[in-house]
């Protein structure tokens, strides 16, 4: 059974059944330059949130490997989902500024305005990867489905081709499923990644 906190932030509402820690596997198959990358891997993600209007995000992911042998780092990545919608005066930022005006608190009401006419909300989920990649998701949450595209990539000079993305996740009889394509190495958007989750 799925327990929802209650102590939320009217903004986290609709992401509220992702917090907690995942643990899982999954598959990767991806042809790219020549090359067929394909192998089972080991996923760890984590939501959680410290009371503002986003959710906190890690997730580090391992290669399977034969007994005895080192495991094979795939991924880490951090970052932040929240719900899309225009900063007020009663936000911070940029940076380390405070809010230049004090509002009453979110209310469930002012959450749902920002519904769309598809029945879900516009969300935002920026990360940033152990390789230097920063990524900008932007897409829609709709009851236990995400559906995310990316809407800008920032590499460093160093970092390999990596064009697009776009990834799915859906709460599935309690378990969290995800698929991630991606346009990377000269080759077009194409599935690459998928994983079962559990709730720890």
């Amino acid at each position: 059974m799925l327990e929802l906190p209650t102590d939320l932030p009217a903004d986290l509402a609709p992401l509220s059944w992702l917090i907690g820690v995942w643990e899982g596997t999954g598959v990767i198959e991806y042809t790219a330059d020549g090359h067929r990358f394909e192998g089972e891997f080991t996923h760890r993600v984590s939501f959680s949130h410290d009371g503002a209007g986003y959710l906190n995000y890690s997730a580090t992911g391992w290669m399977a490997v034969a007994e005895g042998e080192s495991s094979v780092a795939l991924v880490a990545e951090s970052g932040f989902w929240r719900l899309s919608r225009p900063a007020t005066a009663a936000d911070p930022g940029p940076a380390l500024l405070p809010p230049i005006e004090s509002i009453p608190a979110r209310t469930v009401d002012d959450v749902e305005r920002l519904r769309a006419d598809s029945g879900g909300f516009p969300i935002e989920v920026s990360l940033a990867h152990s390789d230097g990649t920063l990524e900008l998701y932007l897409g829609e949450i709709n009851g236990p489905r995400i559906d995310i595209a990316t809407d800008a990539i920032v590499r460093g000079a160093g970092g390999k081709e990596y064009g697009a993305a776009s990834r799915m996740y859906g709460l599935v009889e309690g378990h969290l499923l995800w698929a991630w394509d991606i346009a990377a190495l000269g080759s077009e958007l194409a599935s690459h990644a998928s994983a079962r989750l559990a709730k720890v």
